[in-house]
């Protein structure tokens, strides 16, 4: 093959609190050619994704980054898969990559568009799947509330649980989201947690007969306070913890940790990859649920990959709509 210099994000150096664009670096890199088993592919979407700032703890500088993203074969030696296809794989942040035919996935784009197979039909939407039915196992008429509600994970958790009969309680930190959550995601209550003044509270108004799903995506006031309303039973999944993941000193749990153990509360953590075995599921539903006009999304798309950074730091700030994408 002809010489391809593939240009990547790395960290120019360690990254303490919220990351700053200075902290980012794109450099240049040659790639080899493809061997027996491997392909060639050039990127289209790279994701950007939370639970990416834990990894660049353990990146050192002049490592590139990595994530989801997916792409078009270009070149291949593999009998697997052929010049043409369109592959996710997780050699994100970066425009060309070369990897091994077992660790990429073919897309099948009669379900979704390209770039949602790094949202609602990818990680994202596994991670609300199987954390909402096979950990939050919700009920017709049962209250579920969520956090980071107009978020990749949490939008479509809004959306599963009315599917499965739920009353949703959907919190977000915009009217302009809590606005997309109520007339598109149809869930019945919204909180805008920027604006009130005591959370728990407000829980409670919004959810008379107490909640028995808490989806936590964000962890710390929002976690307090759902305990303190959760009902007997209840059931948390615990996806993430945005709220914390910045934090230059940890943060305290929740003074009302042991509400847990009188009310039997299930709080269990939990990986997408845990269930990469049954994404037949997902997908037969999703295609399903998709067909009917059940489940919609939104994505925001960032130009470039000079953009990369600037587009993951948005993630913390609270200023994108939906599925945060980069197009090259």
């Amino acid at each position: 093959m002809n010489e391809i210099v593939s240009r990547q994000i790395q960290l120019r150096n360690s990254i303490i609190g919220i990351p700053k664009p200075e902290e980012f670096q794109l450099i240049e890199e040659p790639l080899t050619e493809p061997a027996v088993g491997e392909v060639l592919v050039e990127n289209i979407f790279i994701s950007v994704d939370p639970y990416m700032r834990g990894g660049m703890r353990s990146v050192d500088p002049g490592q590139a980054l990595q994530g989801g993203c997916v792409g078009k074969v270009i070149e291949s030696s593999s009998e697997k898969l052929c010049v043409g296809d369109y592959v996710v794989g997780y050699l994100g942040w970066r425009d060309y990559y070369v990897a091994t035919d077992d660790n990429l996935q073919t897309v099948n784009t009669s379900i979704a568009p390209l770039q949602s197979f790094l949202g609602a039909v990818g990680m994202p939407g596994r991670t609300a799947y199987f954390g909402l039915l096979d950990i939050g196992q919700p009920k017709e008429g049962e209250t579920v509330f969520v956090s980071a509600a107009a978020g990749a994970v949490g939008s479509i958790v809004c959306q599963i649980a009315k599917i499965k009969g739920c009353r949703v309680v959907a919190s977000a930190g915009t009217d302009e989201k809590l606005e997309w959550l109520t007339d598109k995601a149809g869930v019945d209550a919204v909180i805008n947690y920027k604006k009130v003044d005591n959370l728990e509270e407000e829980l409670r108004r919004q959810c008379p007969d107490g909640i028995d799903i808490y989806f936590e995506n964000v962890g710390g006031i929002h976690l307090q306070a759902a305990l303190s309303v959760m009902n007997r039973h209840g059931r948390i999944p615990l996806c993430g913890m945005i709220s914390q993941y910045n934090d230059v000193e940890p943060t305290p749990g929740p003074t009302n940790l042991s509400s847990a153990i009188g009310k039997r509360i299930k709080i269990q953590g939990f990986i997408v990859t845990d269930y990469e075995n049954r994404n037949h599921e997902f997908y037969n539903d999703m295609r399903k649920w998709i067909a009917e006009d059940k489940i919609i999304w939104e994505e925001t798309i960032i130009e470039g990959l000079d953009n990369a950074p600037k587009a993951f730091i948005s993630l913390f700030t609270g200023e994108k709509m939906g599925k945060v994408v980069v197009r090259l």
